[in-house]
């Protein structure tokens, strides 16, 4: 079965999918400026619908793009929990020992958690529609210019797209070492807390093992391919520019000014 998980490519031929990667990795940052500039749920609402819209260009299924940001969604419960608890300010709901739960503490939670969801998707929409082998073109021409200083961009550029596209293959991996794990009378399931740490141990070992039984078949096989670096190698498709990246530029640059728009007026 097909599934969008955070880091693995999802096929298409949307405009999205047709992007230069360039592009796309300058306008994900571009919207997480906006999302970070969004001062009030208004303007975290017009972020949503620029990302719910880009959903639907790239013809992801809805279900499958909240999906995809499961794995990582410990994050924003732990954030929200945070604040919930640390942070203090108007009418006091509960008070329980030295934690009390505030309408502060509420606000910050609920706001930063949609902040942080919105985050997450727009990172996992890069990696859904692009390749491997274009993210990393993508990355390695954005960090070109550090070439002057002695940046090793090629081999950072493949290190970060080997780590993203390992991502969704350790959390298929994941399943299927507890559910193994269960079928031999493993209690990972009826006793999470008081065997917290047994169970850890015994899904982590095997999880390590197969990373680096990985990390030995994929060096083994760009050795076989005669990888050397960036030294002499050539694009079989070079990165280029194309009117749909103008009009990507053109609605990432409207939701940035009507955010910023919106803060200013106290919207």
């Amino acid at each position: 079965m097909n599934r969008a998980l955070f880091g693995k490519y999802w096929s298409g031929e949307s405009p999205l999918h047709r992007m230069d990667s360039r592009a796309k990795l300058t306008f994900v940052v571009l919207v997480m400026v906006a999302i970070f500039c969004a001062s009030s749920y208004a303007a975290l609402g017009l972020c949503a619908a620029f990302l719910l819209a880009c959903i639907l260009i790239a013809r992801i299924p809805l279900p499958q793009a909240v999906r995809s940001i499961g794995p990582l969604f410990f994050i924003v419960i732990i954030t929200a929990l945070l604040n919930v608890f640390f942070v203090q300010g108007g009418t006091v709901y509960v008070t329980a020992g030295p934690l009390q739960i505030s309408q502060a503490g509420i606000h910050n939670a609920v706001f930063l958690g949609i902040r942080l969801t919105l985050l997450l998707i727009d990172a996992s929409l890069l990696t859904l529609t692009t390749t491997t082998l274009d993210l990393t073109d993508g990355i390695e021409a954005v960090l070109a210019p550090l070439r002057r200083i002695g940046f090793p961009a090629h081999e950072f550029s493949m290190i970060m797209g080997i780590a993203l596209r390992f991502v969704p293959q350790f959390v298929t991996e994941l399943h299927t070492i507890r559910a193994a794990q269960l079928s031999r009378g493993a209690k990972l399931a009826t006793s999470p807390l008081r065997g917290g740490i047994s169970s850890l141990t015994s899904l982590m070992i095997p999880l390590f093992t197969s990373a680096f039984r990985h990390a030995e078949t994929l060096s083994a096989a760009m050795d076989a391919r005669c990888y050397h670096g960036a030294e002499g190698r050539t694009k079989l498709k070079p990165l280029a520019f194309t009117s749909v990246d103008a009009r990507g530029a053109i609605a990432v640059a409207c939701l940035v000014v009507a955010v910023i728009a919106m803060r200013v007026a106290g919207l």
